[in-house]
């Protein structure tokens, strides 16, 4: 059976920017994308911590560093500068695949959306 799990996480991000006249997509600083083991382009779930909405949208790489986290388009509607999201990814695998210990690349953040230490 195959089954979905979460992949990676960047927990609690700072959202920087909200661009509604730009090709929907979220911008996301590359460091924590990499850290996340998020790709360009790859789909991502979203959720705000603020008002509740969810939705799916795509990843666009941001510069690095830059603590950049920038809903464009429709999704800039779901969220302002200042609200607290959760930006998660998922894999599948087969069941036999998934060991005990199996563990996501998880990513907490600071308000300056800077990797927190573990």
């Amino acid at each position: 059976m195959i089954i979905t799990v979460c992949k990676g996480k960047i927990h609690r991000a700072s959202v920087t920017e909200a661009e509604l006249h730009y090709e929907g997509s979220l911008t996301v600083d590359q460091d924590l994308m990499d850290l996340a083991g998020m790709r360009p382009y790859e789909q991502v779930s979203v959720v705000n911590v603020n008002n509740g909405a969810r939705f799916e949208t795509y990843l666009i790489v941001g510069e690095r560093g830059s603590g950049t986290i920038c809903l464009n388009g429709a999704a800039a509607r779901l969220g302002m500068k200042g609200d607290k999201i959760i930006i998660i990814t998922y894999g599948q695998l087969e069941e036999s695949e998934l060991a005990k210990d199996y563990q996501p690349k998880v990513v907490f953040v600071d308000e300056a959306n800077r990797p927190k230490k573990a």
